[in-house]
Formats: structure tokens, sequence, C-alpha cells
């Protein structure tokens, strides 16, 4: 079996926070409290192994910024309200899956993904080979956070509006970036392919200036749009040629 690697976060307490740099070797283990005070996060060589999150990076003309993201969303802006389930006791209720034999109850983690082979044989996923709608092979894309992002190509305001915009970011910096606020400030919006782990196909990736001069980055996807024209109206049928009848010719029998 194929060993896989899986990265585990959580959130720790300060000391275990402590306890873990200075295994990595970066903070002296003194014993003092407080010593993690002692080296700042920033002189350590990979901070991303103490949990922070890796900044992206771009790159404008032969300058790289590293910039931090703050995700934003509709429960820090609005709030948000949960729905429980209680049982009879006021026990809170667990979510489980009915198999399709209408008796099997599957709890929590119960379930998973396998792919399998025309003939129903268990398919490894190592053996698969992408593939798109015409049958050529998909080469998988990089994580955005492996190299910088260049920013050269940029998107008109209506082909920004024609995506769906799925996350939102408000984008924080510490380099010097006065080139890029004035670039952004003149109505810019520069588009790059975008994806978090890496995968088969890259999201679409919008770094742009808000009203209040911020800068945010979008991620969304490219929308299908079918317009339907004004429909034809029919031609009015042509009135048929009416025939004259003859008063004298006409019975009462055919009223």
């Amino acid at each position: 079996m194929d060993a896989k690697c899986v990265r585990i976060v959580c959130f720790v307490s300060p000391m275990t926070l402590r306890k873990s740099a200075m295994k990595c070797g970066f903070l002296p283990n003194t014993g003092e409290r407080g010593g993690i005070l002692q080296q700042s996060l920033s002189d350590c060589q990979d901070p991303w192994r103490l949990g922070m999150p890796k900044p992206l990076v771009f790159q404008l003309g032969d300058r790289d910024l590293a910039f931090n993201m703050n995700k934003v969303d509709r429960s820090k802006l609005y709030g948000y309200k949960e729905v429980k389930a209680l049982a009879g006791d006021e026990s809170e209720c667990d979510l489980a899956t009915l198999a399709g034999d209408g008796c099997t109850i599957i709890g929590k983690g119960g379930t998973g993904l396998g792919w399998m082979d025309a003939d129903g044989n268990w398919a490894d996923k190592s053996l698969l080979t992408p593939v798109d709608s015409n049958g050529e092979e998909i080469e998988p894309v990089q994580s955005s956070f492996s190299a910088p992002i260049k920013l050269f190509d940029t998107a008109t305001p209506e082909e920004y509006l024609e995506h769906n915009v799925r996350l939102v970011y408000s984008m924080e910096t510490k380099d010097e970036h006065e080139d890029l606020l004035e670039e952004l400030k003149r109505g810019t919006i520069f588009q790059f392919p975008y994806s978090y782990r890496g995968g088969l196909e890259a999201d679409a990736g919008f770094l742009l200036l808000s009203d209040s001069d911020e800068i945010m980055f979008v991620v969304g996807t490219k929308t299908n749009i079918e317009f339907i024209g004004i429909q034809t109206q029919a031609a009015a049928a042509a009135p048929e040629d009416e025939v004259e009848v003859d008063m004298d010719d006409m019975s009462f029998d055919m009223i």
C-alpha cells in the first residue's frame, strides 16, 4: 500500500507552540517564561512549520510582494446562527446517512470515495489518468503558493463580472507596494490562474482595489452564459381567398 503524506492543522496553546518552536530549533530551550518572545517569528527559516499561514507572493516587474490573506465571508460581516437537532433527552443528534437498502444507518466518517473501472474492479487512484472531454490528457497545475504569481495579464470589468465569485480575501503586506497600489487605483484588474493545493484545474484569480483603497483577492469560475435573442414572430398567415356565394343558391339546410 502506497504511503500518503497528509498535513494536519490544529489549534494549540501558547505553551505548546513554544515547545514546538524549541523542538524545531527556532527558540533556545532556556526554560524561562515568555521565551517565545526572544525570537521573532519573522526570523524563523520556515514559519509555516509553526502553523502560520504561508503568504501568497506576487511578482510585479522584478519585485516580489508577499501578502497575507484574510478571508472575508458572510459570517464575519453579518454573523451567523446554528440549528441543532435535539433528541427527547435534550442530547444533540448527529447526522447519519441512510443506505440504499433503506435499513442500514451509516454514521459520520463511515463513507468514502472510490474509483472503479468499466468491469467493476477497484481502481487505484495512482493508476488513473485524467482526461478532458476530448480524451486529451490533462496536465495537473501546481499550487499557487509554490512560486510567485506574475502580475501581467489584466481583465476588463465585463470579463470580471462573467465569473461566479466563491472566495474573497483582504490582502495585507509589509512590503513596499506603492507601485502596485497606484496601478490598481487606475482601475487595473490583474487576472491569473489560482490553485490552493494544486490539482487538475485552476480557478480564476483577480487582484483589484476596493472603494476603500484596500487590495482584494477574488477567486471565481467562468460562467458559461448562453444568451437567447429576441424571438422572431411568425409571419401572419395569408387570408384565404373568399368565395363569393350567390344568395339565390343558398339553402337554409346549409345553416
